[in-house]
């Protein structure tokens, strides 16, 4: 078969067996290339990017690698050094090639380990199936032509009918590396963007950026157009209540509030072969918030723990996204608010669209499909706005690759005009060293004509945007069961405690909970409230960050051996975290089981029982600053209730003294304008 060969040197072409091996092409190249160094002769499929190390794929047929009569590789490589270095490089160039040989170097997308809804797309065709059409089809049942044959996932009328504006991941790798191809590509089809200059030099043959840049080593001019395909396809929301609860500090305050979305990666059918992120709990850091904005320390210190703590779910979990608000009451009807996100003004404006391309750089998606190992992002980023009749809706985005790679070079940066975004000027000092080509955009002008127009100084934000779509379940069936814990950084708002959390358990009865096997038959309400209680993200997380039970991350950093001399109950969170993302833990008492043998949940016990309010002192030490008229009160209850007069069950269903509600749980007697209990936290 003919291959065909182009590098600095100029176009070849060779006459090769497709069974040959590599080192044949190999020796090819060195025919006919001036002075190279063996060891850094790479090949692509492409002129710029997705190089491999021609050494390294020694030992494979030209066939295998997916070579086919006709095939154009770019070559590139470095010339051998000359001088009295010469010989000591050229023998170390010789080793790392032998090396590369030998196969001791792994290629990196064959070491990921993708997620596992990429693995279940892997195992699939994506075919879209198709019905037998009544009209138009002549042959038998089993028969099949071409009207109703299935349907490659990336067929385009199939996507207009549907009106399914971007491909899906596995459908746009389909695209690209169709599955029904007879051999196996050399390459990944994929490779990711790189707007920065190569330093050094591929062709070594002028000083390094800023000194010096040549064609080989600049990047080529970009034209930014709507990205074909998105990493994820749909944002699902597990349950009403997250959402709800992650805007009471707002409701409260008035300040804008952040939070980062855990959860996983699923299959979503409503597209070919597409991918949907559901999200399972909010995870609020650190922050500042104000009305029109909000302050965030990056990078979030935290965040190694809350991967590995969600990560140990019956459910691997993971960080999926993040969620802000931007809500502004209108000054007519405060309950309502402005709408200021829509086609006339922005959707997404360039301050949040750099801090999403930056942000999903930090989170990459890993890809075997990739000459890197990564790719893109499926960081989805979703907006809490006001709607057109005032409500409050949800909208989600991604920005585009180009986005991530203009960012990383340092190209763009927001504007004063929210909906667009400016092109910096090229900056040749050695602090800084950004390097800016030609950028342009293209639109349709009056005439209905497509015209290309330079995109310095600015450009609209919409180029950098992928849409996606967002809702919640039809039924919901959330991970966590209760969302009612004290939500983590709201100081002064909803402060955790550990004092708290044992006043729960002991409003719920959890020291005398014990395994099915001894259970009492009378204890099945008593089960289900506390694995409702201790079904929550915010409880199991903030327990992580106690001595109780020890943090998951010690496991991961220390090793299990370490750990284990340092705490016998390195598992215990873990144990605690699967029990609760059990889809049978509210149907099946004995799923407690695990949890209630562990070490770390005795201990609690024990902690719960010494910290148990005791008859006649109903608070104890820890309500010293309680006004004493509310003492007074507290002790004319319990006085009635021992003579037998009191009015103990009427106060406890809210019918008792009036504007008292007496707690069910621990007996406090609240105001009636409160929703939750003052002491215990639960609700009256």
């Amino acid at each position: 078969m003919l291959i065909r060969v182009r590098s600095k040197d100029g176009n070849f072409r060779h006459e090769l067996d497709p069974g040959a091996d590599v080192t044949v092409l190999l020796q090819k190249i060195l025919e006919t290339s001036v002075n190279p160094d063996e060891g850094s002769i790479t090949i692509s499929n492409q002129p710029r990017g997705g190089e491999t190390k021609l050494s390294s794929l020694k030992g494979r047929s030209l066939k295998t690698l997916g070579l086919n009569h006709g095939d154009l590789v770019f070559v590139q490589y470095k010339e051998k050094p000359s001088g009295p270095s010469a010989t000591t490089e050229s023998s170390s160039g010789e080793a790392a090639s032998s090396s590369l040989v030998d196969g001791t170097a792994q290629r990196p997308w064959e070491k990921v380990e993708e997620d596992a809804v990429d693995v279940y797309w892997r195992s699939k065709d994506g075919k879209v199936p198709r019905q037998r059409d009544a009209q138009f089809c002549k042959h038998g049942p089993k028969g099949m032509c071409d009207y109703c044959m299935p349907l490659e996932p990336y067929d385009a009328a199939y996507h207009k009918e549907h009106g399914i504006k971007h491909l899906s991941y596995h459908t746009y790798l389909q695209k690209v590396n169709p599955k029904s191809s007879s051999a196996t590509q050399f390459l990944p089809p994929l490779s990711p963007l790189d707007y920065r200059v190569k330093v050094p030099c591929p062709t070594g043959n002028h000083p390094s950026w800023p000194s010096g840049i040549c064609s080989t080593c600049q990047p080529s001019a970009i034209t930014l157009q709507s990205q074909p395909h998105r990493m994820v396809d749909h944002l699902e929301i597990a349950s009403t209540d997250i959402i709800d609860r992650f805007l009471q500090a707002w409701r409260r305050t008035g300040m804008q509030r952040f939070g980062w979305l855990i959860g996983r990666y699923e299959p979503y059918d409503v597209v070919p072969m597409g991918i949907k992120a559901v999200v399972e709990a909010i995870h609020e850091p650190p922050q500042q918030g104000e009305l029109d904005g909000l302050g965030l320390g990056l990078p979030w210190e935290d965040g190694p723990r809350i991967r590995a703590l969600a990560a140990h779910g019956t459910t691997p979990l993971t960080i999926v996204g993040y969620i802000f608000t931007d809500l502004d009451p209108t000054e007519e009807d405060r309950t309502k608010n402005v709408y200021k996100r829509h086609p006339g003004s922005f959707l997404m404006s360039s301050l949040e669209a750099i801090f999403a391309a930056t942000m999903q750089s930090a989170y990459p998606t890993p890809s075997k499909s990739s000459s890197t190992g990564k790719f893109s992002s499926r960081l989805v980023t979703a907006i809490l706005t006001g709607t057109k009749d005032g409500a409050i809706d949800v909208s989600a985005y991604q920005v585009s690759e180009q986005a991530m790679a203009m960012v990383e070079a340092d190209m763009i940066e927001a504007s004063v005009d929210p909906g667009i975004v400016r092109v910096k000027e090229e900056d040749r000092s050695v602090n800084s060293a950004r390097y800016v080509p030609d950028v342009f955009f293209s639109y349709k002008n009056e005439y209905g004509l497509e015209v290309k127009k330079s995109a310095k100084p600015a450009f609209p934000v919409e180029y950098l945007m992928v849409n996606v779509t967002h809702g919640f379940p039809q039924n919901p069936v959330p991970v966590f069961q209760s969302t009612q814990f004290l939500i983590e950084n709201r100081p002064g708002l909803e402060d955790q405690t550990v004092e708290r959390v044992l006043s729960q358990l002991s409003g719920l009865g959890a020291p005398d909970v014990v395994d099915s096997r001894h259970r009492a038959p009378g204890q099945a309400q008593k089960v289900f409230e506390l694995a409702k209680m201790l079904s929550d993200w915010h409880l199991v997380a903030f327990l992580d960050t106690t001595q109780l039970f020890p943090p998951v991350i010690l496991y991961l950093l220390m090793g299990k051996r370490a750990c284990t001399d340092m705490n016998p109950r390195q598992d215990d969170m873990k144990v605690l975290m699967r029990v609760v993302t059990s889809p049978a833990l509210m149907g099946d008492p004995s799923q407690l089981d695990p949890l209630l043998a562990t070490d770390g949940w005795q201990t609690l016990m024990t902690f719960t029982r010494e910290n148990a309010p005791q008859r006649g002192t109903t608070l104890g030490a820890m309500d010293e600053d309680i006004p004493q008229d509310i003492l007074d009160q507290i002790a004319a209850q319990e006085a009635a209730e021992a003579s037998g007069s009191g009015p103990a069950s009427g106060a406890a269903s809210g019918t008792g003294t009036p504007g008292i509600k007496t707690c069910p749980h621990c007996t406090f007697e609240n105001e009636a304008r409160r929703t939750d209990c003052e002491v215990c936290g639960l609700p009256l």
